[in-house]
C-alpha cells in the first residue's frame, strides 16, 4: 500500500487492526464477521478482509495490488534498510524491478546519485544483496525440522527404522542447512527410489540423480534433499564419513590415521566401536566438527551435555508492558503449565521507544505486579529482570536506583549496529564492567540469514565476562542462535555461565529453547555451566549473592 501511495489514514488502519490482533491473542478463524467488528479499530471492510483471507489465503484487494507491482519488486522491499518510499524512487526514476537490476545500478554508481541516497546508503544495498546471495537456498534448522522428522519417520515406517539414518549438517545439528541428507541401507537401490518416488512432498532431481546418490528436493519448503544408499556391511562406516565435517574427520588417531581412514578400512557393528577403533571415546554427532571434540574423547573424558530436562527457568521474555504479544501473568501461567520453576520477564527498557520501553513509573508498576503474582503463584517464582539498552558510550538505560531494583539486568544492543570491531567491542566492555549487568544479550545482534552481526573481539568479551561474573546468553531464537556455539567451549573454559534465553514475545516463544540448547550443545555446555539449569532457589540466591558483590550499600 505504501508503495502504491494509498491513502495514509488506509495503511494506518491496517496498521492499527493488525496491532490490537496481535496484543490481544485473538484467535480469528472462530470469529463471524459481527464479532470481527466489534474488536476495537476493525470495522466492516476489514473484516471482510479477514473473512476473504481465512478462506482463501488471500483477499481482491491484495491481488489488485500484486498485479500492478513487479514481482522483482517484492523481494527488493525485503532488503535490509530499504522502506517503501526508497524502493518508490528505485522503481520510478531507474526502473528497477528486481535485484539484479538494483546490483546493477549500484554497480555503476547510480543509486547514490538519487535523492536521499547517497554512497554510504548504495554501499549498504550492495552488502544486503551480497548477503542474500550467499544465503540463496539455505534455512535455519528450525524451519526444516518439523518436515525433515516427518520425512524420517515415513521412511523408517517403510523402509525400517534401523535402515534410515539422518547425516549431514541436519545430523550434525547446525543452526544453518544447505541440504538435507540421509542415508539408507539397502541391498536394493531401485526398489528405495522407487519408494522415494512415492512420497508426495519429494521431487526428484533426474539430471543431477545417479544410481548411487537420488538428489532433488522437499517440495515445502523447498530445500534441497540428497539421498544415499549404503550396503548393510558398510552402513555404519558411510553414517559416521557422511555426517562427520571435513575438520573431523582429518583428525588424527594413533594409527598415524584420519578418522576418516580408519572409519572407511574396517566394518562396524556400531558407532561407538568404531570411535574405540581410533582410540576415542564416543563422540556425539553435534559435536563432530574438528574443534575441542578431540582433546576430550582423547582423554576418554566426554563430559555429559546439557537436555531440555536440565532446564528449571527460562529468562529473558517480554510482556505487554514493552512489546509482547501476553501480559505478564499469562506468560508466567504459561512458564508454570510447562512445568518450569521460574520466569524471569526482562521488558525493554526506556531508549527503546520502538519496542514501548518501559518508562520509571512502568517499572514500578510491573514490580508491584509481580510482587502480587508471587504471592499467589508460589513456590512458582517470577524474576523482575529489565533488557537494559547499552546506549552508545556503552552505559546502560537508567539511574543507578532503577537499575538497583531487578533482580537481575540483561544487557543487549538494538541501536546503531554499524559499528567497526573496536566500537562494537569497546562498547560492550563498558555494559560488561557495569556492576549491574547480570547477563550480556545476544552479543553480535546477528539475525541468521537476514543480516551479520556486528564484529566484536569474542575472546577479549569473553575474557571480561569471566572478569566480572557476567553471564552469556544463548539466545534461542532460531534467527539469532547467539552466542554463536563455536565459542561456547572457550567461555566455558575461562569460567564463565551460559544462559538458553528464548527472548519470547509471545508464550510460543518458549518453544524456541529447544534450538538454544541444541546450539548450547554444539559447543559443549553442560548442566554445570548453565544459569538457567539452577532451581528456583539457587538461582534467587545467586541473583542476591551477585548484588551484594556487586553493590554492597
Amino acid at each position: 500500500m505504501e508503495l502504491h501511495d494509498e491513502n495514509s489514514f488506509k495503511i494506518r488502519s491496517y496498521q492499527t487492526a493488525l496491532n490490537t490482533i496481535e496484543r490481544g491473542d485473538i484467535d480469528l478463524t472462530k470469529l463471524d464477521q459481527e464479532a470481527l467488528q466489534k474488536i476495537n479499530g476493525i470495522g466492516k471492510s476489514l473484516a471482510e478482509v479477514i473473512l476473504n483471507l481465512i478462506d482463501t489465503e488471500t483477499f481482491p484487494y491484495l491481488e489488485d495490488l500484486l498485479g500492478k507491482t513487479p514481482r522483482g519488486l517484492l523481494e527488493v522491499l525485503n532488503l535490509k534498510g530499504l522502506g517503501p518510499k526508497k524502493v518508490k524512487a528505485l522503481w520510478e526514476e531507474l526502473n528497477i524491478t528486481s535485484t539484479h537490476e538494483l546490483m546493477e545500478a549500484c554497480q555503476a554508481g547510480q543509486v547514490a546519485k538519487l535523492k536521499g541516497f547517497g554512497e554510504k546508503t548504495q554501499e549498504t544495498i550492495i552488502q544486503s544483496l551480497d548477503f542474500m546471495a550467499s544465503n540463496l537456498g539455505k534455512w535455519h534448522y528450525a524451519e526444516l525440522d518439523e518436515v525433515v522428522q516427518q520425512l524420517l519417520m515415513e521412511l523408517q515406517d517403510r523402509l525400517g527404522k534401523e535402515n534410515v539414518a539422518l547425516v549431514g549438517e541436519f545430523a550434525r545439528n547446525m543452526e544453518i542447512i544447505d541440504k538435507v541428507e540421509i542415508l539408507v541401507k539397502t541391498e536394493d537401490r531401485k526398489e528405495v527410489w522407487r519408494i522415494l518416488g512415492e512420497i508426495e512432498i519429494l521431487e526428484q532431481d533426474t539430471v543431477k540423480s545417479s544410481p548411487f546418490t537420488w538428489r532433488g528436493k522437499i517440495l515445502e519448503p523447498e530445500v534441497k534433499v540428497h539421498f544415499y544408499a549404503s550396503e548393510p556391511s558398510k552402513f555404519i562406516s558411510e553414517k559416521l564419513i557422511r555426517t562427520g565435517s571435513p575438520s573431523h574427520l582429518l583428525l588424527p588417531t594413533e594409527e598415524g590415521k584420519t578418522l576418516a581412514e580408519v572409519f572407511s578400512l574396517h566394518a562396524f557393528g556400531s558407532e561407538k566401536e568404531a570411535y574405540e577403533k581410533a582410540g576415542l571415546a564416543y563422540i556425539l554427532p553435534e559435536l563432530r566438527e574438528g574443534q575441542f571434540e578431540h582433546k576430550w574423547a582423547k582423554d576418554q573424558v566426554m563430559p555429559k551435555l546439557l537436555m531440555d530436562s536440565d532446564l528449571k527457568g527460562i529468562l529473558h521474555n517480554h510482556s505487554t508492558y514493552s512489546d509482547g504479544k501476553h501480559s505478564l501473568k499469562e506468560m508466567a501461567e504459561y512458564a508454570y503449565e510447562l512445568g518450569y520453576e521460574y520466569l524471569g520477564i526482562s521488558d525493554h527498557s526506556r531508549t527503546a521507544i520502538y519496542a514501548g520501553g518501559l518508562e520509571i513509573e512502568m517499572v514500578k508498576k510491573q514490580q508491584q505486579e509481580i510482587e502480587d503474582l508471587n504471592k499467589t503463584m508460589s513456590p512458582f517464582v517470577i524474576f523482575s529482570g529489565i533488557e537494559s539498552d547499552i546506549l552508545l558510550d556503552g552505559s546502560l538505560d537508567y539511574p543507578e536506583e532503577v537499575l538497583q531494583s531487578f533482580d537481575f539486568v540483561v544487557a543487549s544492543i538494538h541501536s546503531s549496529l554499524g559499528m567497526n570491531i573496536n566500537k562494537a567491542t569497546s562498547r560492550l566492555l563498558n555494559a560488561i564492567s557495569n556492576p549491574y549487568t547480570t547477563i550480556l544479550g545476544h552479543p553480535t545482534g546477528r539475525l541468521l540469514l537476514r543480516r551479520d552481526g556486528y564484529p566484536i573481539d569474542h575472546k577479549t568479551i569473553i575474557d571480561a565476562c569471566a572478569l566480572h561474573q557476567v553471564v552469556i546468553e544463548i539466545n534461542a531464537n532460531p534467527w539469532r542462535l547467539d552466542l554463536d556455539w563455536r565459542w561456547v567451549h572457550y567461555a566455558m573454559e575461562k569460567g564463565v555461565k551460559l544462559a538458553i534465553n528464548p527472548d519470547a514475545h509471545e508464550k510460543a516463544g518458549y518453544a524456541h529453547m529447544k534450538y538454544g540448547v541444541l546450539v548450547g550443545r554444539k559447543g559443549g555446555l553442560t548442566k554445570e555451566m548453565t544459569l538457567n539449569a539452577l532451581s528456583a532457589e539457587e538461582l534467587k540466591n545467586y541473583f542476591m549473592q551477585r548484588k551484594l558483590e556487586k553493590n554492597p550499600k
